[in-house]
């Protein structure tokens, strides 16, 4: 077990790994937002269906793929509203000493463009997404990094554009 100051020491870090990964994603910083991940880093989203009584998986890639998927992103036609999440780290886990386990609540704003769209008045925000982060991190180098994401979600009606990562 881990001293108080030392579990302390660990959760400042991990938070500031965190945290600055919900800003990279927020001001749409994908490669900084990858620096923050090991290269066997892997991702998925999925939300539990109570119609069949499993977990559905919305998406599962590895570091290449998620590269990939930031690449493409221009490419594709998505929800151009600026996204805002708010992050509160709940639980820190030690697995060893290179490894810890956290969970982490998770809120998704957007906020609309003015579209036109006369069910959703220009500048107005809205709860998009809620869930919560499953992270593993590992210590590499002195730093940590984010190994393993599952992005477990309660909401599970997305709309047009909503294949950005959460």
């Amino acid at each position: 077990m881990t001293q108080p100051s030392t579990q302390h020491a660990l959760r400042s870090a991990l938070e500031e790994v965190l945290y600055a990964g919900v800003l990279h994603l927020d001001q749409q910083r994908f490669d900084a937002w990858l620096e923050l991940t090991t290269p066997e880093f892997h991702y998925r989203i999925v939300a539990y269906s109570p119609e069949i009584r499993r977990d559905m998986t919305w998406l599962e890639q590895d570091q290449k793929g998620v590269r990939g998927l930031f690449e493409l992103l221009p490419k594709h036609h998505v929800d151009h509203a600026p996204w805002l999440r708010h992050a509160v780290l709940y639980r820190v886990d030690e697995a060893g000493t290179d490894q810890v386990n956290t969970v982490t609540s998770l809120a998704v704003y957007r906020t609309a463009e003015d579209t036109g769209d006369s069910h959703i008045s220009g500048g107005s925000s809205q709860l998009f997404v809620v869930g919560r982060y499953h992270d593993r991190f590992k210590l590499i180098g002195g730093r940590w990094l984010l190994d393993d994401r599952t992005v477990r979600l309660e909401t599970r009606q997305l709309g047009l554009g909503s294949h950005m990562i959460v």
